[in-house]
Formats: C-alpha cells, structure tokens, sequence
C-alpha cells in the first residue's frame, strides 16, 4: 500500500492542487473560465508522457481562467524532462504572454505603465521559477547517475587492483617455491645419483635410483605448479599443459616407489574401462573429462599412500581400482546409472615394529581430496576398518571435466 500511494502520489497530488486552485479563483459555477481551468488541471495527468503539449493545453487555463499552479507545474516538467533551450524560450515567452495580456483583450490598458510593468515582472517570474527549478531537478539526477556510475568504476578498478596484488604474491610465491624447494630438491636427486654411482651394494643402488627418480618427477610437478601460480590469470588450459599429468598408466610405478607392501588389484579392468570412455569420447570435452578421471584416481592413491607411510608404518595395503556403475543422485538405486570409477585403497594395522617417520602433516590431503571428487561429480568416503587399519573409497564417473 505505501509503495502504491509513493507511486500515485507524484501524479495525483499536482493534479489536485490545479483543480483546488481553479475552484478558489473560479468558483463552483460552470462557466468558460472553470471548464478551461478544471481541462488544465486534469491534462497533468500526462504530462510526463507528453509534456509540451500538455503546457499548451495549461495555457488557455492560465490565460482566461487565471490559475497558475497547472501551467507553472506543466512547464517544470518540460524543462526536467525536455531541457531543449529553443522550446523552453518559446514556451516561456507564451507563458509570459498568457499571464501578462488580459481576457478579454479588450480590457488591456497601455498607458497604465506602472500597473503593467509589474504584471509583466511577476509574469517573468511565474515563467523563470518552474524552469529554473526543472533544470536543478535534471541537473541533480544527472550528477547522482554520474556519481554512481563512477562508484562502480571505482569498485571495478578496486578488484582490479586487488587481483593485481594477487597475481604479484601468487609470482612471488612461485618464485620463493622455485627457490627453496628446487634447490633441496635437486641436492637430494644429486646426492642420489652418486650414491648410485659410487655404491657397490645392489640395494642401496636400486635405492638411491628410486630416490633419484622421485626428486625427477617432483621437480617436474613443482615446475607445473610454479606455472600455474605465475600464470596470474592467464589461460587456464595453457597452465594445464605445463607439466604432463600422471594418469593410472603411473600407478605401477608409484605403488613401486611408495616403498610398501602394496597389492594392486583391478588396472586391467581399469585401463579396459578407461579406454572405452577415450573411445566413445565424440568430443574434446569428454576426452579431457576422462584424464581428470585418471588424474583424480591417480592423486586419491597417491594421498592414500602417503598418509600410510605417515600414520600406518609397515601396515599391508590394498590398492583396487573398478570400472562400475555408479547410480546418479536421487535415482534411489534404480533407475539410471552412469559409467564411472571407483578407486580403494585398504590398509590393516600398523606393524608396532616398523618405525614411524617424523613426516609433516597438514591434515588438508583427506579434505582436498573429497573437494576434487565432488567438483568432479563423485563422492569420496575415509574411514577405520574394524580390524585397525583405514580405508578409503572415491567414485567418479566419466565424461565430467
């Protein structure tokens, strides 16, 4: 109701003033003079539709009925909505013209100097006040869209500047990552190589050949992961081609690595299922959507392991990975089913005689690994098994990336 009456309001309230104004100075009986009086006041109605010739119509009002307030509020909204100099001079000019001469004309007396001069005075202010007061109006509504429009461009150049901050830390950070971590890295991977030189023993060779080969892939990682942080918001699919990115064709040789008592079961079925998703791919994006299957398989396996050798040292594993079914959300196990991958990694408890490394954790893995699933339209679940030992199970259907 409020919102309606500040509506009506702006249109109505000018309308009744024209009309009470022509009633006081015209009375109630019906003649010329209240007829074009009461026209007057009723054509403000539109005047914001058609607004000069609604002043025309205003004008007999004011020169034979003698109101003001219709052709006075008509002119205002002329000059608020239609500000154009020649139209207003001449409108003003009628308006003076209507309120200065007399009705009938007959009545007019030229030697009645005084008389006339300030007729003609408050016939200039009647004609100068609404135009002046229209143009302030206009003038008014144009700053505040001015000032609002540079608002949002300061706003626009606010979250530019803000991602320019970000992009320049997210180099420097790069640039810190490439420094430190490249650097230690690439001691270890020397270290290892003359080890595997200068060693005679078979085992601490084919030790420090694995060391060797773990510091080469993670340098390449690192040098993916500079890449993308100093891309700083460039193309998003250039960024991903930095570095190769390991699929299930590495997880032999990341379960051999991983210095643990694995059983790897499932990558034929695996590769077979992975396969015939590339195959029946028709476009790019189904193709890429089956190698962030594989990445995502291939990094839920890697955190798997990792944690393990952190929490569960000397503990058997278990790695599984299934081409299955998998049922979409809502379908209450029936209806429809998506290809897709599962992926489970299973280890008992830990050896009480097996020393536990001192490695860092940030507790993030677990977390990071159920964002991945879920961006990706699968579910991952982590959780004790009853014998002591955890397990971890991700589901991710093919064609999503």
């Amino acid at each position: 109701m409020g919102r309606r009456l500040r509506r009506i309001g702006p249109v109505l309230v000018p309308v009744l003033l024209a009309i009470a104004d022509a009633l006081l100075v015209n009375g109630l009986e019906m003649a010329l003079e209240l007829t074009v009086s009461v026209v007057a006041a009723t054509a403000l109605l539109v005047r914001r539709r058609w607004p000069l010739l609604v002043f025309l119509v205003t004008l007999p009002g004011l020169y034979i009925g003698y109101i003001w307030f219709a052709p006075m509020i008509a002119l205002y909204t002329l000059a608020a909505l239609r500000p154009g100099r020649a139209r207003l001079g001449v409108c003003a000019l009628l308006l003076v013209a209507a309120h200065f001469l007399p009705y009938p004309i007959s009545d007019f007396e030229p030697t009645a100097y005084r008389e006339n001069t300030l007729v003609l005075i408050d016939a200039c202010v009647t004609s100068a006040a609404p135009i002046a007061l229209g143009l302030l109006v206009r003038t008014r509504r144009e700053l505040a869209s001015r000032v609002e429009d540079l608002t949002r461009s300061l706003r626009r150049e606010d979250r530019l500047l803000a991602e320019r901050v970000k992009a320049t830390e997210r180099a420097r950070l790069a640039r810190e990552m490439h420094d430190v971590v490249a650097h230690q890295v690439s001691l270890i991977s020397l270290q290892a190589g003359a080890v595997q030189v200068s060693t005679a023993d078979e085992a601490a060779r084919s030790g420090a050949r694995t060391i060797r080969e773990l510091s080469v892939r993670t340098l390449e990682e690192l040098r993916h992961m500079v890449g993308v942080l100093r891309a700083a918001g460039g193309d998003a699919r250039e960024s991903a081609e930095l570095a190769p990115q390991p699929d299930l064709d590495e997880l032999p040789r990341l379960i051999e690595m991983s210095a643990l008592d694995v059983t790897y079961e499932g990558l034929g079925a695996a590769g077979a299922a992975l396969d015939g998703a590339a195959a029946g791919a028709t476009d790019a994006g189904r193709a890429r959507g089956a190698r962030t299957v594989e990445r995502a398989a291939f990094r839920t396996v890697q955190e798997a392991l990792t944690n393990v050798r952190k929490h569960a040292p000397g503990a058997r594993v278990r790695v599984r990975v299934d081409a299955v079914e998998l049922t979409a959300p809502g379908d209450a196990g029936a209806a429809r089913g998506r290809d897709g991958l599962r992926v489970e990694i299973r280890n008992g408890p830990a050896d009480a005689a097996a020393p536990v490394p001192a490695l860092p954790g940030g507790g993030h893995g677990l977390v990071g690994l159920r964002e991945r699933a879920q961006s990706l339209g699968g579910t991952l679940e982590a959780h004790p098994t009853a014998e002591g030992g955890f397990v971890v199970r991700a589901e991710f259907p093919y064609g999503v990336g």
